[in-house]
């Protein structure tokens, strides 16, 4: 069904059935209720806050012994931010957020991945491009200084990636 024939359909509906459809959608579905709830009661910063408690606890476990460094925890969350409508601001928090924990834990226990390097030279690449397009870089210029610098002070086989990413700055 097209976004036009869904249109048309709802128009056709009387408010008490078009009112029972939301509910049902509600009840139905996760990421419907996951939008209502947000959008009746953002909680930007508790959420937000939470998120990086899951995050850090990815390098510094707390509950287990051995980190697992996962990326993939940062991007679900930052998708699932930008699919329910927190605040760019926010959202490039996280984007920052999620690199300098991972240098921190980098600096105290040197990794020999290559895997984890590209990865973060592309979430560095994300949070770049994401800063800028919401008019952020002005805002977050001296997190991604000292992030650049922490990557070049570590040693950073995908520096010249990062590099490229800071051209764009230009």
């Amino acid at each position: 069904m097209s976004k036009r024939e869904l249109k048309k359909y709802v128009a056709t509906l009387k408010k008490k059935e078009l009112e029972l459809q939301i509910i049902d959608l509600y009840a139905r579905f996760k990421e419907v209720k996951v939008f209502y709830d947000f959008a009746f009661n953002p909680q930007e910063d508790k959420l937000i806050d939470q998120a990086k408690a899951k995050i850090a606890n990815e390098y510094f476990p707390v509950k287990r012994r051995k980190a697992r460094a996962r990326r993939s925890i940062a991007q679900k969350f930052i998708k699932h931010f930008i699919d329910i409508g927190v605040s760019p601001m926010l959202i490039a928090d996280v984007m920052w957020f999620n690199i300098e924990i991972a240098q921190t834990y980098n600096e105290h226990r040197q990794l020999k991945q290559p895997a984890f390097y590209k990865s973060m030279a592309n979430s560095f690449d994300e949070a770049v491009k994401y800063s800028t397009a919401h008019g952020l870089i002005q805002d977050y210029k001296d997190r991604l200084l000292e992030v650049y610098k922490q990557a070049q002070l570590q040693n950073w086989p995908e520096l010249y990636s990062m590099e490229r990413s800071l051209d764009l700055l230009d």
